[in-house]
């Protein structure tokens, strides 16, 4: 995907989540998040909106501390959340193409912009979908292309990373397969970081398999896993220690 249209997914991702959480009510308790409220989500969202347009605004080379949520809740708290996610838009939409700024995980981007965009654009993505389950309700579509694009950057990016739990002591290999897009993911597993290329050319312990906007939700632990073949202790290793730290 371009950087234009994680643009436009961020946008209206954004606006879906405020809807919902203003909707559900602040009360309202968020399923995939265990003790967190819908205004748990907002001020978590929000305060990962400000900080990533900080890094992009002032070409920050080096991390930044996330700053704490307000002291705000109901309407304020909405609205508070909607001004950060415009400030968020605005940010990336107004930037030099060429900006540099720092980034946090490897998967390949051609640039900190594009890297930013992508980022927050999952993001928000998977909270939208956090906010519309604490509301009730049919969640809006994500869309084949932009969760193939979610699961590249879950497991080349995120699971990557040295921080990824999800290890084995023996070697195993798990495959992802979305089912409406013909794309197809295998992930070495090891001691080390998970390994994970575009190919299907070797066997494997284990496939996941489904439409991709499942596959996406379920690889985030948002919803069950579609189809699982093959040794289901893979599956149950995912789900177990995938979560982001």
């Amino acid at each position: 995907m371009e950087t234009a249209a994680h643009l436009h997914a961020l946008d209206r991702h954004g606006t879906l989540l405020a809807a919902a959480a203003e909707q559900a009510g602040p009360d309202a308790a968020v399923p995939a998040c265990p003790g967190w409220r819908a205004r748990d989500l907002l001020r978590h969202t929000g305060v990962v909106h400000r900080w990533a347009a900080g890094i992009v605004a002032d070409a920050r080379t080096s991390p930044r501390p996330m700053g704490d949520p307000p002291d705000l809740d109901g309407a304020a708290l909405v609205a508070w959340y909607r001004a950060g996610h415009r400030l968020l838009v605005e940010t990336l939409t107004t930037a030099p193409a060429d900006v540099e700024c720092w980034t946090f995980h490897p998967a390949p981007s051609p640039s900190p912009l594009a890297f930013w965009t992508r980022r927050q654009a999952h993001e928000t993505a998977v909270h939208r979908h956090d906010a519309e389950a604490a509301r009730g309700g049919t969640p809006d579509p994500l869309g084949t292309a932009f969760a193939v694009d979610g699961i590249d950057e879950l497991l080349g990016g995120f699971h990557a990373r040295t921080r990824s739990r999800v290890r084995s002591r023996e070697p195993r290999v798990l495959r992802v397969r979305a089912t409406d897009a013909d794309v197809v993911w295998t992930v070495r597993l090891s001691g080390g970081p998970p390994v994970t290329t575009r190919t299907a050319s070797t066997a494997c312990d284990t496939e996941l398999s489904g439409p991709a906007d499942q596959l996406y939700l379920a690889l985030w632990n948002r919803v069950p896993m579609p189809n699982v073949t093959g040794d289901h202790s893979l599956a149950t290793l995912w789900r177990e220690t995938s979560g982001i730290v």
